[in-house]
């Protein structure tokens, strides 16, 4: 059974960075596509950006496109997303999830899901 687990949330001010960790354990990370997902209250959950299994291909949603790079490291078999230049929009709880085949920024294909990581982007 995957288990999937993010760090790397905190309190940043307005043009900060921060550089969010999906790690895993159970199975093998580069079997999976990985999509990163934010939820601010009151919002529904929406797609950031996702990496496919297959050939690493990258997808952004418009809102952090530019600003955020998502890469994986098999060896640590973990997943990351570097978000630059944030903004107070960015506050919100930040998933990571996996997928057996082709990544998407829908959330309900989606199998597997981490507890999640606060980002709170605030001066």
């Amino acid at each position: 059974q995957l288990q999937l687990v993010e760090s790397g949330g905190g309190l940043v001010q307005p043009g900060g960075s921060l550089r969010l960790s999906c790690a895993a354990s159970g199975s093998t990370l580069d079997d999976y596509s990985i999509g990163w997902f934010r939820q601010a209250p009151g919002k529904e959950r929406e797609g950031v950006s996702y990496i496919s299994s297959a050939d690493a291909s990258t997808y952004y949603a418009d809102s952090v496109k530019g600003r955020s790079l998502i890469s994986r490291d098999n060896a640590k078999n973990t997943v990351y997303l570097q978000m630059n230049s944030l903004k107070p929009e960015d506050t919100a709880v930040y998933y990571c999830a996996a997928v057996g085949g082709t990544g998407t920024l829908h959330p309900g294909v989606y199998e597997y899901w981490g507890q999640g990581t606060q980002v709170t982007v605030s001066s």
